[in-house]
């Protein structure tokens, strides 16, 4: 695919007091800052003349805008087997296998769902300025399902607003020790990075908001199936509320204990709702549990 460099042509209607101000209210899909940044490198003329992010333009004026094409991010594309659900101009939502890091990162500086990413679409835009897909929200490495990620800079903002505005329904599987004494409700509890234990998360007075809805689908002897959902995305967020309340995922050796019925915790992304970016259109997904974790359930149930 070859990237050109894009021209945008504007003309202003009504006096505008900041030149970053009128272009960040016109439809370029651009942040703000990528604006300003853009004005300081030169690639924007008004009248044909180099301009600053605060000068005044005024009704009539002509602004031209350049974005360069996205650099290479020198991130490698790989080819990993990752599930694909849905894909399409705008977005692709993957099935994430257990011991897929999302980011390359210490420890993991290749081999994960970013480079899975690039050799699966290679129609990936810019994100960031960027030829990377663009990640909305992440699951643990040993966390598997729905993961919705961007494949264009317009896509990745506007997923994004959804996230923070809360209009993106997640739901999840996960397999607990024990069962909460209530079958319905909700862990409202501050989240923070444990005072003494700098890897692990912890409930921690004065933390962050963090609210966990939980629902027990089915009761065994010693354990429960429950359904959850979450209201903030804390890092670890259901695997700390689920021990803060006495019940940990079963194979969470950071929270929980090991197991005999799992090599990892049992945590599973199994629902994923949200708008699509261009079209608005609802769209829902669900996948079922995973080889890995399916068996254990089964077990539970055959008593």
């Amino acid at each position: 695919m070859t990237l050109e460099t894009a021209l945008h042509e504007f003309t202003v209607v009504v006096d505008e007091s900041r030149l970053d101000q009128f272009l960040a209210g016109q439809d370029t899909g651009l942040t703000r800052s990528q604006l300003q940044k853009l004005i300081v490198d030169e690639r924007v003329l008004v009248n044909g003349r180099l301009a600053k992010p605060s000068g005044k333009v005024r009704a009539g004026d002509l602004v031209s805008l350049s974005v360069p094409p996205p650099r290479p991010s020198g991130l490698v594309a790989q080819d990993i087997p990752v599930t694909v659900v849905y894909q399409d101009a705008e977005l692709v939502v993957i099935d994430k296998p257990a011991g897929l890091a999302v980011h390359p990162g210490p420890g993991h500086p290749d081999m994960t769902l970013v480079n899975a990413l690039l050799a699966m679409c290679p129609d990936i835009q810019g994100i960031g300025g960027e030829i990377r897909p663009g990640i909305i929200h992440r699951l643990d490495k040993d966390t598997s399902g729905l993961m919705m990620v961007a494949k264009t800079h317009q896509a990745h903002n506007h997923l994004s607003a959804q996230i923070k505005a809360r209009e993106v329904t997640k739901g999840y599987l996960a397999l607990v020790e024990g069962t909460p004494t209530s079958l319905k409700g909700k862990v409202d509890a501050p989240i923070a990075r444990h005072p003494r234990r700098r890897t692990r998360m912890a409930v921690v007075v004065g933390g962050k908001e963090a609210r966990t809805g939980y629902l027990v689908r089915e009761q065994f002897q010693a354990h429960s199936l429950l359904e959850l959902s979450l209201e903030t995305g804390r890092t670890h967020q259901i695997r700390v509320h689920m021990a803060h309340i006495g019940h940990p995922l079963v194979g969470d050796t950071t929270y929980g204990h090991t197991s005999p019925m799992v090599d990892r915790h049992f945590l599973h992304a199994f629902h994923l709702g949200f708008n699509h970016p261009a079209s608005g259109e609802p769209l829902e997904f669900k996948t079922d549990l995973p080889p890995d974790l399916a068996p254990a359930v089964d077990a539970l149930r055959a008593g």
